[in-house]
């Protein structure tokens, strides 16, 4: 919609993303957010878009050019609206993955700490005239030891991590 607009509006005019830029007085990078629909420009912004792009900002948000200056404007709001809305869903959506993530890390850090646990190190009884047993207990229980001491740091950060994204409200 904007994003896709901007782009090809940007495009069709022969003008760079850097050129763009610069007579806006922001980062490229910022531009190619706008393009990519990672973020939205507000409405000051628009305005100084349309103005560097030479095109009316009803034509940046797809609508056609109205000649009611109060009707260009309830639209374009309703618009931004609109737009915001899709932004405030996609940033939900990555917070409630990212807030399962956490919560599915904190049950696998919890079974594997405990299954390491409850292992019993046998490596220690096994004969030492068989090389390959003896470096594979090694190497069991160097992961067990190393593990043993990383997780529950690992299970608190994840906690955390769990109860900073939950849904708020």
């Amino acid at each position: 919609m904007l994003n896709e607009n901007i782009k090809a509006v940007r495009t069709s005019k022969g003008i760079s993303q850097e050129e763009l830029a610069i007579k806006l007085n922001v980062v490229r990078q910022t531009v190619s957010k706008w393009e990519r629909g990672l973020s939205v420009p507000d409405s000051e912004m628009l305005i100084s878009i349309s103005e560097a792009l030479e095109t009316p900002v009803s034509v940046l948000l797809g609508g056609t050019v109205e000649e009611d200056a109060p009707e260009d404007l309830k639209s374009i709001s309703e618009k931004l609206e609109v737009i915001n809305l899709q932004l405030a869903r996609q940033k939900a959506s990555r917070r409630k993955a990212i807030h399962w993530t956490f919560i599915i890390l904190c049950v696998v850090i919890a079974a594997v700490f405990a299954a390491t646990a409850a292992a019993d190190s046998a490596y220690m009884a096994r004969s030492s005239s068989d090389p390959e047993s003896v470096v594979a207990g090694t190497l069991v229980h160097a992961f067990a030891w190393v593990y043993l001491r990383i997780a529950p740091l690992a299970f608190i950060g994840s906690i955390v991590g769990a109860v900073m994204t939950r849904k708020r409200g």
